[in-house]
């Protein structure tokens, strides 16, 4: 399956307005701590969770607090804003994922929210052997362009939203390590057919209900992340939901 076709339109206008509405995921998740407690627990490990584009690690408090709960060792990415160029903040993020690498003597599972995402893979690329997986929360990496924010992007960088170029279509390449994609269909930002992973067997979409901006509080979204933290050490294998959370992750065709 290709992820996405030859050219992804943006959001409609209509799901752009109507993202506010992901804001109630955070009522939703404090209801439905209780059972978002008794997820599995996986080998205590560094994770590194990347806000994004124009978020700092306020805006992964939650992730961050739900999966140090569960016992792994949670930092945000430590940069402030994500409103630098591409690339700019590589080596920093580089050099905090092999100091935690050293410290568990283990790889270290990336967690990126929607430009934050695009970096996690990418750096995956590069340190491949420190990089356990790559967990992206609507991160249009298959086409950056097919989004709603433009005019933001001109605002906090004085820079034009990228455009179409061979670099871009090297961005949907697959990486080298497992990854997951999760993604809501209501995602008003960024096109959700841009942040889909192309078929593999080490690569997965599960589909959750909310929007872009609920993504990191959305209750079905972290108990995905915590369970594919928990999995076998070697032995990734893609999500299948029980019995009883099933009915929250839509299983529709691409």
């Amino acid at each position: 399956m290709s992820n996405k076709s030859e050219n992804t339109l943006p959001p409609s206008k209509r799901l752009l307005l109507l993202e506010p509405r992901g804001l109630l995921d955070i009522p939703a998740l404090f209801a439905a701590a209780p059972f978002l407690l008794t997820a599995r627990r996986g080998v205590k490990h560094g994770v590194v969770v990347i806000p994004g584009f124009g978020a700092d690690d306020r805006s992964t408090v939650l992730i961050r607090r739900y999966l140090s709960i569960l016992g792994y060792d949670v930092h945000g990415w430590k940069r402030g804003r994500n409103v630098r160029k591409p690339g700019a903040d590589f080596a920093a993020v580089i050099e905090q994922i092999k100091a935690l690498r050293a410290k568990h003597d283990l790889p270290v599972s990336l967690i990126g929210w929607s430009r934050g995402g695009i970096m996690a893979r990418e750096i995956s690329r590069q340190i491949s052997d420190d990089v356990r997986m790559v967990i992206t929360l609507g991160s249009p990496f298959a086409d950056p362009t097919a989004n709603n924010v433009g005019v933001i992007w001109k605002l906090l960088t004085g820079e034009d939203a990228p455009s179409s170029s061979s670099r871009l279509r090297e961005l949907a390449m697959p990486i080298p390590v497992p990854a997951t994609a999760i993604y809501t269909r209501a995602d008003g930002v960024v096109a959700w057919r841009a942040c889909l992973e192309q078929d593999g067997p080490q690569t997965e979409n599960i589909e959750v209900r909310s929007t872009h901006i609920g993504l990191g509080f959305h209750a079905p979204a972290l108990w995905a992340i915590a369970d594919r933290l928990a999995q076998k050490w070697d032995a990734w294998k893609k999500f299948k939901p029980g019995v009883v959370v099933a009915p929250f992750f839509p299983r529709r065709a691409l």
